[in-house]
């Protein structure tokens, strides 16, 4: 027997959680339930989470910002949950890391068989490190090592530095880097990102130059030349 996946339902109807939980628990997962964004956030933050299902239109914080935060540090598969129908949100949902997007209704089953697919992948694919060109991160750890010395990295500039990894060969604006890394609805000095980046270009060696200035508009994390 292989240990017991943990999953987070996130949705504000309980007719709706009370369908989902029973399906899941009776296949045999661990069932958390948050009934709006902010307490999803606590709980996935507070338990180790194999699996997010998360409903889109939520009170306190929606879906679209559960995702985003999960995102800053996890690839943990999340499945969103909508009664919206329109092609943007769905694009919007994979542009934020969602890896399946269900509408309502739906059938149960199904949504059972895209769970089983996305933890199936998941365990193919875990790897707590990310290693490129010398440059290692721990993810579980929380650590960096360039060339096998560990670096003193401050928890923004973890958080930063993993953003960028995670979204390797993409532009980012300094707006998205402000929303991601710091908070979703954070109003601050976008130039925040720039200070960063360049204390955190200065602590990783020579190994800074993967992070590439795009005048005008913001960063990208490249290793290739």
């Amino acid at each position: 027997m292989g240990i017991t996946k943990s999953i987070l339902i996130a949705d504000d109807e309980p007719r709706m959680i009370k369908l989902v939980s029973d399906f899941l628990k009776k296949d045999g997962y661990n069932v958390f339930i948050a009934e709006n964004g902010r307490q999803a956030l606590d709980i996935f933050n507070e338990r180790h989470i194999d699996l997010v299902i998360l409903d889109v239109m939520m009170p306190e914080y929606d879906g679209w910002a559960v995702c985003r935060e999960i995102r800053k540090l996890s690839r943990v598969p999340v499945i969103m949950l909508t009664a919206r129908t329109g092609e943007s949100d769905e694009l919007f949902g994979f542009e934020l890391g969602a890896d399946e997007y269900v509408t309502k209704p739906f059938s149960p089953k199904v949504l059972m068989a895209r769970v089983q697919a996305l933890l199936r992948r998941a365990a193919e694919n875990k790897s707590p490190n990310v290693n490129l060109e010398r440059l290692e991160i721990d993810i579980n750890g929380r650590s960096v090592m360039v060339d096998g010395h560990s670096l003193d990295l401050s928890m923004k500039e973890f958080e930063l530095l993993l953003y960028l990894v995670n979204n390797e060969g993409k532009a980012l604006n300094r707006d998205q880097i402000l929303n991601a890394v710091w908070d979703y609805n954070y109003f601050g000095d976008a130039r925040t990102v720039d200070t960063h980046i360049k204390k955190l270009r200065h602590k990783l060696g020579d190994k800074g130059i993967f992070i590439k200035t795009m005048r005008g508009l913001g960063y990208k994390f490249e290793v290739k030349p």
